[in-house]
């Protein structure tokens, strides 16, 4: 509990949430609540276009938000897991492209500067202060949902291993300066570090539903070196990953914009058989009080997955397999209702339901997909090996 005073000068209680952002890192959420009017403005211009959110990219690492979750010992801001969830949705919720990059980014960063060795762990934490990119690639176009478990395989070479292969759905790769991959190194799953090179080129395949100013493309790597020294540590328990953590966000993000959405659409769209808004209808009432509570019962369970995780619990990554299949399901489910509030009009590419409704599929489609998290829940539920 802590004290607050009130207008009166009588001083009461009131609780504290234990699951939501520390009191000290309520300036992250207001920078990313400043910053979302002007992300929100360009979302469907950018989206129109398969565009990179360059500029809004720009201004979150010009807030000094782009470094908050790297750790202080390495001169971040040492942001929660508490707080980098809510900032994630707040960044979603007004463009879904600019949340997706910035969670690929930092997570790969995190992950660097985590599981490296103490000079190279130096190095990239120095190279993200410095501006530079990162960018996630690890899902091959054969192993699909299993990208912890490569199935290309690194060939030995002086000085360490060389890969030739392919990585899809690297987001933000054609503006990163380095690269987490992954390959097998003597049948093992391993790690690295590597610099985006010239031997690391995007195929501009991208054409998608949704998400589209991710621009999410196939890297070819033809011959690119996997550094013995950039090799990262196996991951042990208590070690938590920033974009399995984060991934539920994304999704509520998107959930919080249709809603949005929604809403403002049953609030002003007049019915002219009952002569009020869409809003004093039974039907659409009932609906959007499912939605909400649907919300919210998604983002208590993915506050929960983030208090878990600052605890170093081994439970917190199982517990985001949760957090994520609800919310992957919760976005889609929100976002289908706003199709059917906005009928017609919603139908038109004027229209933002549309694009949140095309957004909001593509969270179950990411690592670990809906199916996946399904068949690991259920087995684990019922003592399935």
């Amino acid at each position: 509990m802590t004290a607050i005073e009130t207008d009166t000068g009588a001083t009461t209680a009131t609780a504290v949430d234990p699951y939501g952002p520390p009191a000290d890192e309520m300036k992250w959420l207001d920078i990313a609540r400043e910053l979302a009017p002007s992300f929100a403005a360009t979302a469907a211009e950018l989206d129109e276009r398969a565009e990179l959110p360059l500029d809004n990219l720009r201004a979150i690492q010009e807030s000094g938000l782009d470094t908050a979750p790297l750790g202080k010992e390495f001169g971040g801001g040492g942001m929660s897991y508490r707080t980098f969830g809510p900032v994630l949705a707040e960044i979603t919720k007004a463009c879904p492209a600019t949340g997706c990059i910035w969670l690929m980014h930092a997570g790969a960063a995190t992950t660097l500067t985590s599981l490296s060795p103490q000079p190279v762990a130096e190095f990239y934490a120095n190279e993200w202060l410095g501006g530079k990119r990162f960018a996630n690639a690890l899902s091959e176009p054969t192993s699909g949902n299993l990208f912890l478990v490569p199935l290309q395989s690194a060939e030995p070479t002086d000085g360490g291993w060389v890969l030739d292969g392919a990585k899809r759905f690297v987001s933000g790769c054609e503006i990163a300066d380095h690269l987490l991959v992954n390959a097998l190194v003597d049948g093992a799953p391993s790690f690295f570090g590597t610099e985006a090179d010239e031997t690391v080129t995007p195929i501009p395949i991208w054409d998608t539903m949704g998400m589209r100013a991710t621009r999410s493309q196939l890297l070819s790597f033809e011959g690119s070196l996997l550094r013995t020294e950039r090799r990262c540590r196996a991951p042990e328990p208590g070690d938590q990953n920033l974009i399995g953590l984060g991934l539920p966000w994304l999704s509520l993000g998107i959930a919080r914009a249709a809603y949005d959405a929604l809403v403002s659409h049953a609030q002003q769209r007049v019915i002219p058989s009952i002569d009020a808004p869409l809003s004093h209808m039974q039907w659409v009432q009932f609906d959007v009080a499912e939605a909400a509570v649907s919300i919210r019962s998604a983002e208590g369970l993915a506050a929960r997955t983030m208090w878990l995780a600052d605890q170093r619990s081994p439970e917190a990554m199982s517990a985001a397999i949760d957090a994520k299949l609800l919310a992957n399901q919760v976005a889609k489910s929100v976002a289908e209702l706003g199709v059917r509030i906005g009928g017609a009009s919603g139908y038109l590419r004027t229209s933002s339901i549309q694009r949140h409704f095309r957004d909001a599929q593509a969270g179950g489609l990411m690592a670990y997909s809906v199916e996946l998290c399904r068949d690991w829940i259920g087995k684990s539920e019922l003592g399935v090996e």
